[in-house]
């Protein structure tokens, strides 16, 4: 298992001194926000031949939205996403970060041609993601499908939601993304949620229960980790996460609590 960091995270006034600082504190990747990527691929590149660290994924930073009831929106964001999904492969990531929606339903009611508006969602997000993986498949990187917390979407809230998708998808482009704050919500059992979707999972965000950093809250991450760690699990984890000042001691705190539970 490897950790990696959210660039912004990182102490730093430059890219170049938060990649320093990355490899300093002890991580091993930096995830990358999706916002604006193709202009600042040159800046990225230069920074990483610097360091050691490596780019671990691209987080969303995409426009629209792959259920609005708007075609140009969906179509806004499924070339938007290529986008990403192109510069992760050039950069070495692991994929992009996606999330189908945020808050409510923007669909109608289709009945009785849909049964409800989750089936029409979910049939237009499986056509999506088949356009999307086969091209992630083409440029070598994946499109990570994640949940969220019932608070921030209604849409794609558990594990095996998501699991569930990215079977009928059938896609080798398209894999799994767990977050512990949402699962701390949404599982009722982090450990065995993170085993049944063990083979699709290909990133984790860590955070714990109150969203700072591991070790300041109340989650267990011990018995996840073992299942993590016993299923073979050998890609990213990054924090995703409020940091406290002092910044980088507090970083430091958790990477050691963190390489802790990895061993």
């Amino acid at each position: 298992m490897k950790l990696a960091i959210q660039e912004n995270l990182l102490p730093g006034a430059t890219l170049q001194e938060k990649l320093a600082a990355a490899e300093r504190l002890g991580f091993d990747g930096v995830e990358f926000w999706g916002h604006d990527i193709e202009g600042r691929l040159p800046e990225i590149r230069a920074a990483l031949s610097t360091v050691r660290v490596k780019a671990s994924t691209i987080c969303s930073g995409y426009r629209g939205d792959l259920l609005s009831a708007s075609r140009e929106e969906r179509l806004r964001a499924v070339e938007d996403i290529k986008v990403r999904l192109k510069a992760a492969a050039e950069l070495g990531a692991v994929g992009v970060i996606v999330v189908p929606t945020f808050g409510g339903p923007k669909l109608p009611d289709l009945w009785p041609l849909y049964p409800s508006v989750r089936e029409l969602e979910q049939a237009l997000l499986v056509a999506e993601l088949r356009e999307l993986g086969k091209f992630a498949e083409d440029v070598g990187a994946y499109v990570l499908l994640e949940p969220l917390n019932r608070y921030e979407t209604h849409f794609l809230n558990r594990l095996e939601q998501a699991t569930s998708i990215i079977e009928e998808v059938g896609s080798k482009g398209v894999a799994l993304m767990a977050d512990f704050f949402h699962m701390n919500i949404e599982e009722a059992s982090i450990a065995e949620a993170l085993r049944r979707a063990l083979k699709h999972l290909r990133h984790l965000h860590l955070a714990d229960s109150n969203r700072w950093l591991p070790g300041f809250g109340h989650t267990d991450f011990r018995e996840p980790f073992r299942v993590l760690k016993e299923g073979g699990y050998a890609h990213y984890m990054a924090l995703e996460c409020h940091v406290p000042e002092p910044r980088e001691e507090n970083l430091a705190r958790s990477v050691k609590y963190l390489r802790g539970l990895i061993g």
